[in-house]
């Protein structure tokens, strides 16, 4: 099977099955992470380039390394220091960067739809690293490559989502992947961060953290953005903390094995306990490396490789 897209701009409209291979390729691409030399030859030749928009850590440096790993050429555009801030438009910088003959590019932007436009005015693909609070889909890929890794599957099992569900786009890839598996879905967090609308979407809405944690399978716990505190959405961080933060006293009804995931970086003491983060339920330093093993194989398969190369 190939990955016949052009481009991933979210994983609203992708398949189970395209999900599936995805993930299933990640495998091998785990198994090279690990390897004393952390490279294949895979896509030499090819060239990629990362455009971020907004600061980011493990999505960039993972996107870089996995290109990298694979022996692609890749280079790191920061916008900063680039002819945006003299004034260039968003289609210039986009035709710039394709005649210098990059075959992807790799873009994180503030405004929801910006991947989505650059993806119609390029032949490059294009990977979709964070747009506003729309999507965020290869963060979803990769808890969910981590649910599977430890649960054996995704069919079928109970995942709350604790937190700011109204800003997190994190948040909208994990219920638009996880769902196309049956789960059971359950958001909790604030009425003040919930999104209007949000059960059209097939999930449970849930106001008190007891009762969404009932027999759950896996709890992802969001970042509360502490840069939109000051709008007042809730009264302050230790009201968040004491209604809402993950604790062992807290998830004492979810599942004996529930599975704890958070997308980095973390608050502590605030969305999570450093019991919680630390305790062997949490796989959150795992989360980024198969960060990178998930952002390895949608590499491979859009620029050209088949799963069968990487596992012969």
């Amino acid at each position: 099977m190939k990955f016949e897209r052009k481009d991933l701009l979210g994983l609203r409209d992708l398949t189970k099955e395209e999900i599936e291979h995805i993930l299933y390729t990640a495998a091998p691409m785990k198994d090279v992470i690990k390897r004393d030399i952390k490279k294949v030859p895979t896509l030499r030749g090819k060239a990629m380039v990362t455009v971020f928009y907004e600061p980011s850590t493990r999505t960039r440096t993972s996107f870089e390394i996995a290109g990298k790993y694979l022996s692609a050429d890749t280079v790191n555009l920061t916008v900063s220091t680039s002819s945006v801030k003299k004034g260039e438009s968003l289609k210039d910088t986009i035709k710039t960067i394709e005649v210098m003959g990059f075959d992807a590019m790799v873009v994180r932007h503030s405004m929801s739809g910006t991947p989505h436009y650059i993806a119609r005015n390029t032949n490059m693909r294009v990977i979709n690293a964070g747009d506003g609070a729309n999507e965020h889909p290869t963060q979803a890929l990769l808890d969910m490559f981590s649910i599977l890794e430890h649960k054996g599957t995704l069919q079928g099992l109970k995942v709350a989502i604790v937190g700011d569900i109204l800003h997190s786009r994190v948040a909208r890839s994990n219920i638009y992947g996880l769902s196309k598996f049956g789960c059971e879905i359950r958001v909790v967090g604030p009425s003040t961060l919930m999104p209007p609308e949000l059960e059209k979407l097939g999930v449970k809405t849930y106001y008190h953290l007891d009762e969404a944690l009932d027999g759950v399978d896996v709890i992802n716990v969001l970042r509360i953005q502490r840069e939109r505190q000051h709008t007042g959405l809730f009264p302050s961080l230790d009201e968040y903390a004491s209604l809402y933060m993950i604790t062992p006293e807290r998830i004492r009804n979810a599942q004996d094995d529930v599975l704890i995931l958070h997308p980095g970086p973390m608050n502590r003491g605030v969305e999570i306990s450093s019991e919680i983060a630390d305790s062997t339920r949490a796989v959150i330093n795992e989360q980024v490396t198969n960060g990178v093993a998930v952002r390895m194989a949608l590499l491979f398969l859009m620029m050209g490789g088949s799963r069968d190369e990487i596992t012969n």
